[in-house]
């Protein structure tokens, strides 16, 4: 069964996190956003490192949680593409671009889901 929510969430930042993604930051938006109940934002700092990151979490999510994103807006060469898993949106950005867009001060009501590499969750 597909995980879905806060697990679903973790995962995509550890498979993130795998691939060394910079900056990996996890938000509950439940009850802030009709559009998704977590979102997962993620750096990276060269194209080649943008497409290694979203390989590896479409790959490494699909193999630990059997879930696939069901949409994927933008392309690497506009250096921010969202993977949408319906409850957890993706974003993978490339630095620059995540400093000039500033998703942390638009959700600065969220809640932070603190995640670790290691646990088990």
């Amino acid at each position: 069964m597909a995980a879905k929510g806060k697990e679903l969430a973790i995962a995509c930042a550890k498979a993130a996190a795998e691939i060394q993604a910079e900056d990996i930051r996890v938000w509950d938006l439940r009850g802030l956003s009709s559009l998704t109940d977590y979102m997962v934002v993620c750096s990276g700092s060269s194209m080649p490192h943008l497409r290694a990151i979203l390989r590896d979490v479409r790959v490494h999510v699909d193999e630990w949680t059997d879930s696939k994103p069901v949409n994927t807006e933008g392309k690497t060469d506009t250096r921010w593409v969202v993977l949408d898993y319906i409850d957890v949106m993706v974003h993978v950005m490339h630095s620059e671009m995540r400093e000039y867009y500033g998703l942390e001060s638009l959700w600065g009501d969220a809640k932070e889901v603190t995640w670790s590499e290691d646990s088990a969750e």
